[in-house]
């Protein structure tokens, strides 16, 4: 039997220790014990911890804490605990519920928060913290059931702090009133101080969680003459927040500069910087861009939550034959394959899923972007850096060296970055980049008039995917309805042409913001440049002769496969005239 013991054992002493000595020195098991768990894991290939508490020698709480110790942590017993209220606040209940953390006590000498939190290995809730709060973190160890007590007792139902509570705070808050009527006068120690106001710490808090919750892309702060504007961008469009006090504009911007570390005393310049969070479990990046305007800094962060993306190439929107032709173009030895589109098309995520297919351990994967939008494992990735020379065609230039099988050139903009592009291509490389072009047939024009030779660019081009966003109907409000004759000539249709046919929008309900859509979903047109298409390219013939071309050949293009997507119930007619103008 194991030896019932309370002893505290010395946490230093047992860092870094193996498991199985651990919980014999917390006298919770015999050298036998683990001896017989050590056997039982050459066939399970288990934990050690996991087979001890299948055998019944231990808990779960007894390996948890004993992980504490391995890692350098103590154990906390928080059964009797009462947390004072100034603690609790420390957190906001969203974080707190989000890490599965308990804030247990607060050191106003060091700065130094306790934390509680389930398991030892939840280090990057630590790191958040530390991030997001600014605080030292020092981390313990409870039992999860008593953690699960305390964050439904102090950040329960009914406990949420909402956005309009918290700005009522800061409001007639008597220290973050002194930045009133300040404009650009204000001191940098002051600056300091008030980005370090708890208050603003738990009113960006709040705005980070509630963007990623509602699935936001971007997250706008916005100093006007009289007004200072929070806004989110979902699916394309704007809405706008409860606005905070103007005269907090620069206190909020002044956090959100010290999380993405850049330099706080600096309001005349742009900048550009990173902030790396755990949200649920999820890795977020926020994209970080501050731009002096005459009102005082806009600041704009690109949400990239790697969980709400479909990195998937069966699940951007491509339809199944238009799938087998951009699987035809993605398994070619060499060549180049082209994105194109206007901005916010979604030409990154194309790609991304592209080589999300094309990663595996045998292929070597460069990329060039500018910015690096997702980190993924398996591929080497380059930020581009023009203000130190850092280039798309001297990135390019440089990757030929590193022996590539596949290469992404995050966007062709001149002429020096193609030609290289085509190099590339010739020596045997597959080269994906993307362009700003209206519509596939239109990319072949673009090259050329960037002045790239129509026979290198007929030797090396394999193929060009053209692309658009379509917002998508909410399912929660989805309806039928009959589409009017004038909406119906916007796309060439007659009322015999959707006789029969089911035609859908959204009514409109909270689950989408009362818009009628919810999540968007890609277009495509896919341009194969075979022997015929290249004989056109080299008689210089025209962009409308190379699409009538294209069509012959069995291209559908975005309008055609908009219909499609009207047929099939996940857009509205309306949205597909707004994305394919264009080509109508």
């Amino acid at each position: 039997m194991a030896r019932s013991s309370n002893q505290q054992p010395d946490v230093a002493e047992l860092k870094g220790r193996r498991i199985g000595r651990i919980l014999t020195k917390l006298g919770k098991v015999n050298r036998e014990q683990v001896h017989e768990a050590l056997h039982l894991q050459e066939q399970r290939r288990a934990p050690l911890g996991v087979l001890l508490t299948e055998l019944g020698y231990v808990t779960e709480g007894d390996v948890g804490r004993a992980l504490a110790i391995q890692a350098g942590m103590e154990s906390m017993d928080l059964g009797t605990m009462e947390i004072p209220e100034n603690v609790v606040q420390m957190i906001p209940g969203e974080t707190a519920t989000a890490s599965q953390v308990m804030p247990v006590a607060f050191d106003e000498a060091s700065k130094t928060l306790t934390v509680a939190m389930k398991s030892a290995d939840n280090f990057k809730a630590m790191d958040d913290l530390r991030l997001l709060m600014g605080y030292n973190v020092k981390p313990v160890v409870a039992d999860a059931k008593q953690i699960d007590q305390l964050l439904q007792q102090y950040y329960g139902e009914g406990e949420e702090e909402s956005l309009s509570s918290l700005l009522d705070q800061m409001e007639d808050d008597d220290k973050l009133e002194g930045l009133r009527d300040r404009g650009e006068s204000i001191d940098l120690e002051q600056l300091i101080e008030a980005s370090e106001d708890n208050k603003v710490k738990r009113l960006l808090n709040l705005v980070l969680m509630q963007a990623i919750k509602d699935r936001a892309s971007d997250i706008h702060f916005e100093p006007f003459e009289d007004e200072f504007k929070m806004r989110y961008r979902i699916d394309g469009v704007l809405y706008e927040m409860v606005p905070p006090p103007k005269h907090l504009a620069m206190a909020i911007s002044s956090r959100i500069k010290v999380m993405a570390d850049l330099d706080i005393a600096e309001r005349r310049m742009p900048q550009d910087g990173r902030i790396e969070l755990t949200v649920g479990g999820n890795p977020v990046d926020l994209r970080v861009a501050v731009l002096p305007t005459v009102y005082g800094e806009s600041v704009v962060m690109r949400v990239l939550d790697r969980s709400t993306v479909e990195l998937d190439l069966e699940k951007i929107g491509l339809r199944e034959d238009d799938l087998d032709m951009a699987r035809q173009l993605l398994h070619k030895p060499n060549g180049i394959v082209i994105v194109t589109g206007p901005t916010g098309c979604g030409k990154t995520t194309t790609l991304y899923a592209i080589l999300n297919e094309l990663n595996e351990v045998g292929t070597k994967i460069l990329t060039s972007e500018d910015p690096v939008e997702y980190d993924i494992d398996g591929l080497v990735q380059v930020q581009i850096n023009a203000r130190v020379g850092l280039t798309f065609a001297r990135s390019l230039r440089s990757f030929l060296r590193q022996d590539p099988d596949i290469i992404l050139v995050g966007e062709t903009r001149d002429l020096e970055t193609a030609q290289i592009a085509v190099q590339a291509s010739l020596t045997g490389h597959l080269v994906f980049t993307t362009l700003h072009t209206n519509d596939a047939p239109s990319s072949i024009t673009r090259l050329l008039d960037i002045g790239l030779e129509s026979f290198l660019l007929t030797a090396t081009i394999e193929g060009i995917i053209g692309q658009r966003l379509v917002k998508k109907i909410c399912e929660r409000c989805k309806a039928t309805y009959t589409p009017t004759e004038e909406q119906l000539m916007e796309l060439g249709l007659t009322p015999e042409d959707v006789a029969g046919r089911d035609l859908f929008l959204g009514e409109r309900c909270e689950t989408c913001n009362n818009s009628g859509y919810k999540g968007r979903t890609g277009i495509f047109e896919i341009m194969l440049l075979d022997d015929g298409m290249r004989e056109l390219i080299m008689q210089d013939a025209s962009t409308q002769i190379i699409r009538a071309e294209a069509q012959k050949r069995g291209m559908r293009t975005m309008r055609d496969a908009g219909l499609l997507n009207i047929y099939d119930g996940l857009t509205t007619i309306d949205e597909v005239v707004r994305e394919t103008m264009i080509d109508s």
